[in-house]
């Protein structure tokens, strides 16, 4: 658990690769071409990291027992092309949990840009757009990002630990706690598979492992998927109290003295501990050149050495995971 005085001076929770270790990734990654494979097929035992085995260590543990979030400076970007970049950061990716899938898809690697979509039908996820996204989670133990280019202003991220807002909701407001954990109601934006109902039911707050004398609360968290669940007139109404509860949520988020704000230059990957932060994104402003627009790319990972998320969230979305 921590806030913003805890980490905003400390910045142990930065790592920078020395030019041997961007080296290395760059190896693996023309040798894993060499064997025909590619950001789809890569695996853990094609991408070896020969010296790159403490840091890798040090980073799931940061990860598993830390803090939950590192920025890791200095990804080969600049080494490799578009192709090659997206192998070797999957490839990375392998060494710290299973690539899942991010949406309906299956999509197991997604480029995070303004797509500058045209008004349709149906809901359009916010990470198509430049609008800012609230603080949230996503769907699997890790979440990585890989800036590949900065918008022109804005778009920065914003991280804040949910064992923070749990701590301080139990002091305050403890009968929301126990709010949180009964079922509420989430939109699948729109996202579900044939016969499948557009909403699901799960406990914001759930305990892992769920049985173990250990466990610990975890918070999953996507407001706008809940309230967008209020579309279907076969969903139950958000009570006051679960309305409360989610506005305490968002407020001690939004609180700066609990969130730490950082921005992303190339080569910069993020990576979170999906299951102890949330994370939010700013509004941004882009190019009109598509070329020069922010591009991020993220993982969804299902961690090798630890649980994160209640065992439904591990596996993501989409075919690619049987779901």
């Amino acid at each position: 658990m921590w806030r913003n005085d805890d980490v905003v001076g400390a910045r142990s929770w930065e790592a920078a690769l020395d030019e041997h270790e961007r080296r290395v990734i760059v190896d693996a990654a023309e040798r894993a071409r060499e064997h025909g494979y590619d950001a789809l097929t890569i695996s853990r035992e094609a991408f070896a990291l020969p010296g790159l085995e403490m840091r890798l260590g040090e980073w799931e543990h940061a990860l598993s027992r830390g803090r939950g979030f590192l920025l890791i400076h200095g990804f080969p970007v600049d080494l490799l092309d578009d192709a090659a970049t997206e192998l070797a950061y999957v490839g990375l990716g392998t060494h710290l949990g299973r690539p899942v899938g991010q949406n309906a898809a299956g999509d197991r690697l997604t480029h995070i840009r303004d797509e500058r979509l045209p008004p349709g039908p149906g809901k359009v996820r916010l990470y198509r757009t430049r609008e800012r996204q609230d603080f949230h989670t996503d769907g699997a133990d890790l979440i990585g990002l890989l800036c590949l280019h900065r918008a022109h202003s804005g778009g920065q991220s914003r991280i804040v630990s949910s064992h923070a807002i749990y701590n301080e909701m139990l002091r305050t407001r403890p009968d929301l706690i126990d709010v949180l954990y009964e079922p509420f109601w989430w939109d699948r934006q729109d996202e579900q598979a044939p016969g499948e109902s557009p909403w699901f039911v799960l406990p914001p707050l759930n305990d892992v492992p769920p049985h173990a004398v250990d466990r610990v609360p975890r918070l999953f968290y996507i407001g706008w998927y809940l309230r967008d669940a209020q579309r279907h007139p076969e969903v139950p109404r958000l009570t006051p109290q679960q309305l409360e509860a989610m506005a305490m949520i968002e407020q001690f988020a939004n609180d700066p003295t609990f969130h730490l704000e950082m921005d992303f230059v190339p080569g910069d990957v993020q990576l979170l501990n999906n299951g102890v932060i949330l994370h939010a994104r700013e509004a941004y402003e882009d190019d009109d050149d598509p070329a020069l627009r922010r591009h991020l790319l993220r993982l969804w990972l299902a961690a090798h050495s630890f649980t994160s998320v209640a065992d439904g969230l591990r596996s993501g979305m989409g075919p690619a995971n049987g779901s």
